[in-house]
């Protein structure tokens, strides 16, 4: 039985890279990357998130889900979790995987409006892996503001990069950033950066 699972898992992941690149393709600036976050980047992410913090954690852009199993494996439950995702494919994909789960089809940068009437307590974390690179600092700006109006006080806003530089530079009166070293065995590099609120 093992055995036959673990054969089926690279073919699972082959089919998340052609859903990546199709997607991508299609829709170049509304994806992050080419292909889905790594093992070794889901598990620096997850690992920003403390599960014994009260409270839903809501993850923007999860695509097909790899950060999405390492907060499950981080100890996260499934109906904690809050996945926002824009592309109904990846919506549908991800209702399956993660049944437990609450998946809403919306856009994570009107986070407020999304999240209205779904969430009703603070949150324990956002995490994000939206390509806000690709996205004007006002925007940004406006989006990380959002989150911190919604997270319990010091809950973390969690946002992996493939940038070099932070995503949304420190206002240091209103939020510190805190970031890991470059993960080198991602595909391509990136980097952990945690904004929580003063």
């Amino acid at each position: 039985m093992q055995r036959a699972l673990a054969k089926k898992q690279p073919k699972l992941r082959l089919d998340d890279e052609v859903r990546f690149i199709s997607t991508w393709l299609q829709h170049p600036l509304k994806m992050g990357a080419v292909s889905p976050s790594g093992r070794i980047l889901a598990r620096a992410v997850a690992a920003e998130v403390d599960p014994a913090v009260p409270g839903p954690v809501v993850e923007l852009g999860p695509g097909t889900g790899p950060v999405t199993e390492a907060l499950i494996a981080r100890g996260v439950a499934p109906e904690r979790l809050v996945l926002v995702e824009y592309d109904p494919e990846f919506c549908m994909l991800l209702r399956r995987r993660f049944p437990g789960a609450t998946v809403i089809e919306g856009d994570a940068y009107t986070l407020g409006e999304t999240l209205m009437g779904i969430v009703r307590e603070p949150l324990a974390a956002v995490v994000s892996g939206l390509p806000l690179m690709t996205r004007p600092l006002n925007n940004r700006v406006r989006l990380l503001n959002a989150a911190i109006r919604l997270l319990r006080h010091g809950a973390p806003f969690v946002q992996f990069t493939y940038g070099a530089t932070a995503p949304i530079p420190s206002r240091q009166r209103r939020y510190r950033i805190t970031s890991s070293p470059r993960i080198w065995l991602n595909l391509p590099p990136a980097r952990v950066w945690v904004y929580r609120a003063d």
